[in-house]
């Protein structure tokens, strides 16, 4: 059993046949962090991996189907954190996932240098607003601004974590592109893999999945578009396998 509070629920993460505790008003999962858990690379035996901004721990549970490694989320909202240990708990993963409970900025200090093989991350997108213009939901706020964490801070938390050779994978917005690809740069996180995303064909991409090694050489590959829609609105069949799983023959 598991304890939901005021207005959770228990959804299915189907593909991966775990349950993830959500709330509408405080946090729900996006499909950018369902297609950064699955674009990242993993070791599949041994290895560290660490998510930043793990909201309600999406990327972690997703991750944990694919890798034997042990995996830490960074959440420095507390209910968000709440929801993602209870998430863990109930899906009995709680030998390979731990959550922290603490700014990303402090982690490299807390956790150690160069101690992990993949950071994953599915940061704020948006430079912080006049207040007025804030999300009157502080918790809708804090995931979708850089209120707490610039994307500068992440980039350059995920090359202090990262071992030498080690892989960071980023999800965000192809307006954001050149600023991510040079601040990987800037830290050591050379870009190696690029895809764009798209709503449908004929339409202008909105999410970006890019990777980087550190201290990799300069040899970017831009991966085949991924299209989430065909035209009569149902979900293509690359992402209908990764929301639901291959289909039995």
């Amino acid at each position: 059993m598991v304890e939901l509070r005021d207005d959770e629920r228990l959804d299915y993460l189907l593909a991966e046949n775990l349950r993830i505790i959500q709330s509408p008003s405080v946090f729900a999962f996006s499909l950018d962090a369902v297609l950064l858990a699955r674009f990242a690379y993993l070791p599949i035996q041994k290895g560290n991996i660490i998510d930043l901004c793990s909201g309600n721990g999406i990327v972690p549970l997703l991750i944990s189907n694919r890798t034997k490694a042990s995996i830490t989320g960074i959440e420095i909202q507390e209910r968000l954190y709440d929801m993602a240990v209870r998430s863990i708990h109930y899906n009995d993963l709680d030998k390979q996932i731990q959550m922290v409970h603490g700014d990303i900025k402090k982690i490299p200090e807390t956790l150690g240098k160069g101690k992990f093989d993949v950071v994953t991350c599915n940061p704020p997108y948006f430079s912080t607003p006049p207040r007025s213009e804030k999300n009157v939901n502080e918790h809708f706020a804090i995931a979708r601004h850089e209120i707490l964490c610039t994307l500068e801070d992440v980039i350059m938390v995920s090359s202090k974590l990262l071992r030498q050779g080690g892989k960071a994978a980023f999800v965000h917005r192809p307006e954001r592109l050149m600023d991510i690809l040079t601040l990987m740069r800037k830290y050591r996180l050379e870009p190696k893999r690029l895809r764009f995303v798209y709503p449908k064909q004929g339409k202008e991409a909105n999410t970006i999945l890019v990777e980087g090694i550190k201290d990799g050489n300069r040899d970017l590959k831009v991966l085949p578009p991924l299209f989430i829609y065909q035209e009569e609105n149902q979900y293509t069949e690359e992402v209908q396998e990764i929301l639901f799983g291959k289909k039995e023959d």
